[in-house]
């Protein structure tokens, strides 16, 4: 008669590709139950899983009617973002389980762009998502989302609710400024002013925020890790020498402070030319790969260059929401999926629920 430890023993051979590990390893296996020859599975994982999973309740099926001929089984996989440490000495935030920084070090290798489809994608998978425009001195974030104008709400004169678009929760300098303005601001000023945008705001149950930091490693970055609950970085850089130079650095300024780097996101990797179809590496090639095996860290996924996708982030209406069966947007859906699924393998927060003390006089 098959055994649990049969069955565990075979998906411990089953390797994920969005985990990089196996369901065991992964802890992810949380029940199972033999009757005769119906072997029911229950599966819950720590990430969004859109359409992946029916993908895996298949594929774990198929695996074990392979394995073992003689059963029917049946897998349940269901999902649950979980809150992770986080190394910064601060409090947690009670509204937001996971805080991503996304940064390059260097300007000009699309890291907003990517970081604004890289939330979008998140939220198309099934989390609550938000997304914290950090460059003070030049934001971008209102135009990529259509919200170019508009100003947030306050509800009691001290905190101000996220302006909403395409079902991200969002927070600029740009919606409390004019647009023509400049932020002639000293570091500690811009820093402080960071510090109260992420804890003034009324962010709303969210899975995860994603903080799209300004380029280099100066004081924003710094209060950034070191003020605020970050869980964990992803690093974006073109194959450019010059952007790899400055995305090490980034790596480096996240392991002095002791957040973990989840991986590295190459944009424009490859430049596809609309009349003839020639591919070539503008930037150069496999400089994301290169970067990544240097660090110790996954090449999380490699971008196009590609003139829609600047197009679509102009409109307002960036590439995931533009149109989610494209080629780019199933790219975003992949690396957002996996920076998910790495972030699930991390420690956890514990927030302890206290009970309630209820005094009957009766």
């Amino acid at each position: 008669m098959l055994t649990e430890q049969q069955i565990h023993d075979a998906l411990s051979q089953l390797k994920l590709s969005q985990l990089n590990t196996d369901l065991i390893s992964a802890n992810a296996l949380k029940k199972t139950d033999i009757d005769g020859d119906k072997v029911t599975l229950t599966i819950k994982l720590g990430f969004p899983m859109g359409n992946y999973q029916q993908e895996l309740e298949r594929e774990v099926t198929e695996y074990l009617k392979a394995q073992f001929p003689e059963i029917k089984p049946q897998v349940k996989v269901s999902w649950r973002v979980e809150a992770h440490a986080h190394p910064a000495k601060v409090q947690a935030m009670p509204d937001i389980k996971n805080i991503i920084a996304v940064a390059s070090g260097k300007g000009g290798v699309g890291k907003s762009t990517t970081s604004v489809n890289l939330a979008l994608a998140l939220s198309h998978l099934g989390a609550n998502v938000g997304i914290l425009d950090a460059d003070i001195y030049g934001p971008s974030i209102p135009i990529m989302l259509g919200l170019q104008g508009k100003h947030p709400e306050s509800t009691d004169k001290k905190t101000i609710l996220p302006v909403e678009n395409h079902g991200l929760q969002s927070m600029s300098i740009g919606y409390l400024v004019k647009p023509e303005q400049a932020m002639v601001w000293r570091g500690p000023m811009a820093s402080g002013a960071l510090q109260q945008l992420i804890n003034d705001t009324q962010w709303r149950d969210l899975d995860y925020l994603i903080i799209d930091l300004p380029p280099g490693t100066g004081d924003i970055q710094l209060t950034m890790a070191q003020k605020i609950p970050v869980t964990a970085a992803v690093v974006v850089t073109t194959p450019q020498d010059i952007a790899l130079a400055d995305a090490r650095k980034a790596v480096t300024m996240f392991n002095k402070v002791s957040v973990p780097v989840l991986g590295v996101v190459e944009n424009m990797a490859m430049h596809t030319c609309s009349n003839c179809g020639h591919q070539e590496h503008i930037f150069g090639a496999g400089g994301g790969d290169k970067l990544a095996q240097e660090i110790g860290v996954e090449l999380l996924g490699s971008l196009p260059l590609a003139l829609t996708i600047r197009e679509q982030a102009d409109s307002g209406k960036p590439t995931v929401v533009a149109d989610p069966s494209t080629a780019e947007s199933h790219l975003y859906l992949d690396i957002a999926q996996r920076i998910a699924a790495k972030l699930s393998l991390q420690e956890k927060e514990f927030r302890a629920d206290f009970p309630t003390i209820t005094i009957d006089n009766n």
